[in-house]
């Protein structure tokens, strides 16, 4: 397709009974983040595992860098980089060593691979800790360790399949900050991700999938814009609950919500003003321990999408081993 690093058309796997892509379509435009987001079970793994050619598709088509993924894997090799959920690094080696064997690997010849090994980790900062074993490592040092080793080759597409389980805050951002850098020199990086600030942070368009197929795309914002915003109140006893329902059923039209002394109603269309809202329940004799608007994240599109909460477990992983 025109303007697209890679796509997949009516995309199709299946492991016996279940359908893992029932027809998934998706077309990605290079340099961007692109977040792929999805339940549990709900493919997106296997959409990773099949562009990065780990697993072959049963039907359909996709095309990473202009290369048949089914046709050319050895083409779509040449021009791909993948960091998967957990590293495939040995704690018996140095960092430095690592790098260049997965250099030698990637057939950058041993000259190449030392010299790649020794330009990656002074640019990623890890230079000072190259002649460490990788076993002494931080979480956050490994996972970046494992983020320059799928960049050995310069890759055009990056496949980041939870790239931050696990670690601390700060290292997290320092993913993000690499993440950034690669995009703004030109690669084109696949995120999955429980972790839906991560998208939110870092894709400039994000795909939604269930059931194996693309049910939802769009920038976050325009996902959010779908939500609405919330109106919350919290009342000071339950003895306030009826009449701070009925005056945002009122001011909305819809019918809340209520969590213990916590009441939610969307507000899709006009939202009432902040001062409105008060005026009104202050005058229904409600007593009010909070009220607030609440913009939606990018949780609240993804359980209305989806009707479910992100997990970051894989059924269908398991499903893939055995098959």
């Amino acid at each position: 397709m025109e303007n697209a690093i890679m796509h997949t058309k009516d995309l199709r796997k299946h492991f016996g009974d279940v359908a893992a892509l029932n027809g998934l379509d998706l077309v990605v435009p290079p340099h961007v983040v692109y977040g792929l987001l999805g339940p549990n079970g709900a493919g997106k793994s296997t959409t990773l595992k099949i562009l990065s050619t780990l697993t072959r598709p049963s039907g359909g088509q996709a095309v990473v860098g202009g290369f048949d993924v089914a046709r050319d894997p050895g083409e779509v090799r040449k021009v791909i980089g993948l960091a998967g959920q957990d590293a495939t690094l040995d704690d018996k080696l140095t960092a430095r060593e690592n790098l260049r064997i997965f250099g030698r690997l990637s057939r950058l010849g041993a000259r190449g691979a030392r010299r790649r090994a020794d330009e990656l980790l002074e640019r990623f900062s890890l230079d000072h800790a190259g002649n460490r074993l990788v076993g002494t490592y931080s979480g956050g040092m490994r996972r970046r360790l494992d983020l320059i080793a799928s960049l050995l080759r310069a890759p055009k597409v990056l496949f980041l399949d939870e790239p931050t389980t696990g670690l601390d805050v700060r290292s997290r951002m320092e993913i993000w900050d690499t993440v950034r850098e690669l995009v703004a020199e030109g690669a084109t990086v696949l995120l999955t991700t429980q972790y839906l600030e991560e998208v939110d942070q870092l894709a400039s368009t994000v795909g939604v999938i269930d059931h194996g197929q693309l049910i939802a795309e769009g920038s976050p914002a325009q996902l959010k814009s779908r939500i609405g915003s919330h109106i919350d109140v919290v009342v000071e006893s339950s003895d306030h609950l009826a009449s701070a329902v009925s005056v945002l059923e009122s001011l909305t039209g819809r019918r809340p919500e209520v969590d213990g002394s916590r009441i939610t109603v969307a507000a899709v269309d006009a939202v009432p003003s902040l001062p409105q809202i008060v005026r009104e329940l202050d005058a229904s004799g409600a007593a009010i321990r909070d009220v607030g608007i609440r913009q939606p994240s990018l949780d609240d599109v993804f359980l209305s999408l989806t009707g479910k909460t992100v997990d970051s477990e894989k059924s269908l992983e398991v499903q893939e081993a055995v098959a």
